[in-house]
């Protein structure tokens, strides 16, 4: 059975940056102090209008590629909730723009949060079963298009981005056991109600106030913060527990723990709940905020770049969220 390693990792964000002082402008009342003390967030990149996540994904896999024979590729898989079309699915789309052999299999796989968890279980079970030497996998999503203008806690909190990785075959092992969990009773809590095959998009939706002068449509994305907080608060410490104990470790063994970057408010309490170091853990999403699917792979690479994490080094990945969906893996640097 072949083993594997993420080769490389690269990143791409959109040019336009929104900083809290220009949300404060339109909101006197939001003030950018309080969301950067609570968040951990000063600034987000967001797209233009005819930007899309199929334009971030090009880019950052495009970044890959310089660094990477594409000849090399043998699948091609995109995690996005922005998709450009209903269909075809976008993974299609790339693998032509990209110019990536015609023999190189492409998929998409809708997921939020918890999205690189799953891309890394797919490209290892790819590459155990010999269907793929080389993967290249993206996360990419523009979920500054379902926010409603006039929902300023959610503009505070996500940006758009993308990120491309090289995962391949490895003479050891460096991607260990995974953890997955699904809870679909939880699904109206994070949610774009329109715009589906359910409920189609209504041209002339009606405006609705939410808490704290917060307002948007069913047409936009729609996030009940304290029952997210509360799932991931419930479902975390078991995710690692039992993802420590399926790959017959204890949490002193691990070198660096990286969860989602949801927010710092949320990632603080979770340190804290399960006695981890603050020297082991990532909390940074400053300039970036809340990127989805890209989070953790974002972080990863800045963790190696900035020599937190070394080769050789034991890291904890977990990711969790909108599903609900969560997962947990053990991966070697």
């Amino acid at each position: 059975m072949s083993k594997s390693k993420i080769k490389i990792i690269e990143t791409y964000f959109p040019k336009n940056r929104l900083t809290n002082d220009m949300i404060s402008k339109e909101f006197p009342s939001w003030n950018s102090k309080s969301i950067e003390s609570k968040l951990g967030i000063k600034s987000r990149y967001i797209v233009e209008d005819n930007e899309t996540a199929l334009d971030l994904a090009y880019h950052a896999a495009s970044k890959v590629l310089k660094k990477y024979d594409r000849s090399k590729i043998d699948f091609l898989i995109l995690c996005t909730q922005s998709p450009d079309y209903l269909l075809p699915t976008s993974a299609c789309i790339l693998q032509a723009k990209l110019n990536l052999s015609k023999n190189t299999g492409a998929f998409d796989f809708n997921l939020g949060c918890s999205g690189y968890i799953y891309g890394l279980g797919l490209a290892k079970s790819l590459i155990s079963s010999n269907m793929a030497n080389s993967v290249l996998l993206v996360m990419s999503d523009t979920y500054s298009k379902h926010i409603n203008k006039l929902d300023f806690a959610n503009r505070s909190i996500f940006g758009d981005g993308a990120t491309a990785s090289i995962v391949e075959s490895n003479e050891t092992e460096c991607l260990y056991e995974f953890v997955f969990g699904t809870d679909g009773s939880g699904f109206k809590n994070l949610i774009i109600p329109n715009g589906g095959a359910k409920n189609r998009f209504e041209e002339n939706a009606k405006l609705i106030e939410l808490k704290n002068g917060n307002k948007n449509t069913k047409n936009n994305l729609y996030m009940n913060g304290p029952e997210i907080f509360n799932f991931t608060i419930e479902i975390t410490p078991k995710l690692i527990n039992d993802v420590l104990e399926k790959n017959q470790k204890n949490i002193d063994e691990i070198d660096y723990f990286i969860f989602h970057q949801a927010n710092s408010f949320m990632l603080n309490y979770l340190r804290k709940k399960m006695r981890i170091p603050k020297v082991k853990f990532h909390n940074n999403m400053h300039e970036t905020g809340n990127t989805v699917s890209s989070t953790i792979p974002i972080a990863l690479k800045d963790c190696i770049e900035n020599k937190f994490v070394n080769s050789g080094d034991l890291v904890l990945l977990c990711g969790f969220g909108v599903g609900y969906s969560w997962g947990a893996a053990l991966i070697r640097i």
